[in-house]
This record gives C-alpha cells, structure tokens and sequence, in this order.
C-alpha cells in the first residue's frame, strides 16, 4: 500500500480536439510542500481540476492514502479532505468573513434546522487565530485587502478539515510582505500535517517552501526533482524544452524610422518606469508572466486608463492622449485581449464591425453610405481572409479565428502607425493562429510598427524582431532577435527585474 497522501497515475483528459493531460503522473507525500511549475497551458488548471472533482480523467487512477478516490463532482473531493485556494479569490463581498468560511457547510441544529451562529463565529475566530489573522470573524468580506481574502480562502479549507490544500499562484498578488505571511501560514499547516501542492511562477516560492518539484510541459509529465538537487537552468530547459515549430515565417519586413517612444510611463499600482520605442516595420514582443502589467501598460498608451508619470512620443513628437478615440485619430489602434467583450459587437454583421473605427469616412452630413461602407469592408474581410459567406453575416456565427481577422480588419480602417496586438491568437486552434501569424508579418511588412503582446513564447520568439520582457510591472529585460531563446525570456520573466531600461 502506498505510504502518499495523493498519488496520480497516468491520468489522460481530452476536450474536442486537445489533450489537456497526457499520461501525467504526480506524488505527494504527508506533510509536504510539493511545487508544481510549467508554462502557460501546460496543463496545470486542468490538474487542479482533476483534484478536486470538477473534471473526471478519460484514463488513469486517483489514490487518497493509498485507497483508489473516484470524484464524481467536488463534494467527493472534499469529503476526502482536498480544497483549492485560487489566484483569484471568489468570495462574497457583502457578507461577513465567519459566512464566507462556512458558505455550503454551515453549523446548523439537527433538530431545529437553525444556523448556530455562536458556534460558527467562535470556530472562525479559533482558525483565524490559529493562522495569525489580524482581522476578526465579523468583519465584511469585502473591506479585507487581497492577501487577507487569501487567509479567508485557507481559513474555509481547514474549516472542512481539509489535509490536502492546493495553493494556485497564490502569491501573484501579493506584496513581498505578504507572500511572506503566506509562506509562514503554508509552513504552520505543513507542520501541523496537511499536504500542499503549491503551485507558482516564481522560483522564489518554490525556493522558500517546496521540498520537491514536478514540472508539467504541453499537457506531459516532465520529471519531478528535489528542489535543492535541480538548478534553475535544468528546471528552465525542462518547461521549455521543446522545439519552435514552424509556424511562423518570418518575413523580412523594413525597418524605418521610429514610431512609437514611451519613457519613464508609471501607474501606481500597475507599472513603473518602462521605457521601449517601436519602428516602422517592427514587431517589438512585448511578454511577462499573467501579472506582469503588459496589457495595463498598452492601456496607457491607448488612453483607456491614465497614467501618472512618463511620456509618450508618436514620430518624434509628444503626445498627450485622453481617450482611444485621440488614440486612433494620432495613429495608434488596439487590439484587445478580450474579443468578444471588448473588441466586438457580436449582435452586428461583420462588415458594421469592421468599419465602427472609420463611420465619419462613409458618412456625409450623418447619413450612411450603405453600399461605400459594404464595399471596404468586403475588401478589408478579403485582405485578413475572414471566412464567412458575406459581410452581412452576424459577427457571433464566426469561429474565435475569424472573430479575432474582424478585429483586425476593423483597425486597419483607420490610418494608423502603431498596432497594439494584445493576445491576438488567444483562444484560437493551431490554423487559425497560423493565418493570424501570416497576417501580422504581412503588416509589418506594410510599415504598420507593432507592439505585439503575448503569454506564448513561441508566438513571441517566432514573430518579434526584439522582445521587451516584463516582471511585476516593470521591464525585466529586453532581447534583441539573435539572443532570443525560450530560456532567455523565461529566466528574465522569474528573476528580478534590473534597473536597465530599454
């Protein structure tokens, strides 16, 4: 019989067309603290999800102290003794602390049916203690700050007596302070026996808590290693060690004059002190971990949110840009990173979408030339080879790839310098993100300057001439296109950031 708190054996779970997990493997033992690492989409959310019974595996098998577990939903996990604390906490703003910690099972009388609420406050009040909360159980949720909603989260988990917590990025919000407190509240529970799976992208934390890591890479396996045994370069070359495929070819565009200058732009809170310029003809990456402030910085740039210190500089010139329609009228366009919130109307057809920038172009004295804005919009479709039967067809009936060419089309109506691509092949199958590719080579090469933002490091190594990388809000690093490797983006992504600017 197995000595593990948690064992998973070749555990497999596909969705239409993806393998999530293949053949992942994975121990913890009582009373540790395991990290688990890999990049973006390397099957770490599915992972969780296998764990506490959201998901059930196509294959493989779940061992619970060495009894083979089955979920069927996220009850069966928990009255095994796991809970998840997320990144992201959701909770109940309006309610007290003692009610988001007993949400789903409170203390009720078995004969009156009746909450006890003393009996509640007063266990709330013991785990609170036990975790060295400064806050008290009557307090509303909602005046906590971040790193206390985190302590909440952990509190609900040991109130259901959980012995296996899963922390995921639970420091990615938090100040160096308070991932302090955290490690402090993760080692107090290790020691008093619970198991943690500790999941992060920060070589920090898995230095200071775990005694082991397991490296997820493209849904696989990779190793699982003694932290104080594997180097950060080993552990670096296993979550990226893959070759680039070919799916971008490259095209040489022509370098011109600079477009695009930022220096010294600051939001408290968000970003400090970064500084890149873009050329005609360059695609200048712009990456970092989730949290890295890279969509909060193009923002700025775009006049969505203000920035407070800095300045923006559009063909040599200063710029003081007060909203996206200043943007675009200066020669800047964005592409948000939500499509469908953001970046579409999904109840119109594809060709009002496409000319939404430019209605002033078609229009005289406020009337709407019909068949002049069909006809750009047809020829614009036809340029980023949107696949739909006309223009008239509803933007909602599209494929996510043929949304995201509408988006596109729709920025290339107005005249423009500078394209701000931010995850412009997000949530889009392996063709569709290659057309995208062919496209924003095509652009470049048209002498648009494009800031291209992206999580995925072959897109970024693939397509940028040179790559600005970003770590909590400030610039990491940049790497010309000779020095580019996955190793180089990801060591800058997880050390501190230098004082260098671009």
């Amino acid at each position: 019989m197995s000595n593990m708190t948690l064992e998973l054996r070749a555990i497999t779970k596909t969705f239409p067309g993806v393998k999530a997990l293949d053949n992942v493997h994975f121990q913890l033992k009582p009373g540790e603290i395991h990290a688990l690492m890999g990049e973006n989409g390397a099957g770490k959310s599915t992972f969780i999800k296998i764990i506490t019974g959201v998901y059930t595996p196509d294959a493989g098998e779940i061992y619970v102290n060495g009894q083979k577990a089955e979920f069927k939903n996220p009850r069966d996990a928990k009255k095994l003794g796991i809970a998840a604390i997320y990144q992201h906490v959701t909770c109940y703003p309006d309610l007290s602390v003692t009610e988001n910690i007993f949400m789903g099972h409170e203390k009720i009388h078995p004969k009156t049916k009746r909450i006890l609420w003393n009996d509640m406050y007063e266990e709330a009040g013991r785990i609170l203690e036990e975790l060295g909360a400064s806050f008290g159980p009557k307090i509303q949720m909602g005046s906590l700050s971040v790193a206390q909603q985190q302590i909440v989260e952990i509190a609900k988990a040991l109130s259901t007596q959980a012995k296996i917590i899963i922390m995921d990025e639970p420091t990615a919000a938090l100040t160096k302070r308070e991932s302090e407190e955290l490690y402090r509240i993760a080692e107090r529970l290790r020691d008093k026996g619970a198991s943690i799976i500790f999941i992060s992208h920060r070589f920090e934390d898995m230095y200071r808590l775990a005694s082991r890591v397991t490296v997820l890479r493209d849904a696989k396996y990779i190793g699982t290693w003694a932290v104080n045994e594997i180097a950060n370069e080993d552990l670096i070359v296993a979550m990226v060690g893959r070759e680039i495929t070919q799916l971008f070819p490259k095209k040489e565009a022509l370098i011109g004059d600079e477009v695009l200058r930022i220096n010294g732009l600051s939001r408290t809170g968000y970003f400090a002190d970064v500084s890149f310029s873009v050329k005609r003809g360059e695609i200048l990456g712009l990456t970092g971990l989730v949290g890295a402030g890279r969509t909060e910085v193009c923002q700025a740039i775009f006049g969505i949110t203000a920035y407070e210190k800095g300045k923006v500089y559009l063909k040599g010139e200063e710029v003081h840009i007060t909203s996206p329609l200043d943007a675009m009228n200066r020669g800047i366009g964005y592409l948000p990173e939500d499509r469908q919130k953001q970046g579409l109307v999904l109840q119109w057809g594809i060709g009002h979408n496409i000319t939404l920038p430019a209605l002033s172009k078609y229009s005289n004295q406020g009337w709407l030339n019909e068949s002049k804005e069909a006809e750009i919009a047809k020829t614009l479709a036809e340029k980023v080879n949107v696949k739909a039967n006309s223009v008239f067809d509803l933007v909602s009936t599209l494929s996510g790839g043929n949304q995201q060419k509408v988006v596109v089309a729709k920025l290339l109506t107005a005249d423009l310098d500078v394209l701000i691509l931010d995850e412009p092949t997000k949530g889009v199958d392996v063709g569709a993100k290659s057309a995208i590719y062919e496209m924003i080579g095509d652009l470049a090469c048209q002498g648009y300057g494009i800031v291209l933002v992206s999580s995925e490091m072959p897109e970024i190594i693939g397509l940028s001439d040179r790559v600005i990388v970003m770590r909590e809000g400030r610039v990491a690093a940049t790497i010309n296109r000779d020095q580019l490797t996955q190793e180089s983006i990801l060591e800058a992504s997880m050390l501190k950031p230098s004082v260098q600017q671009a």
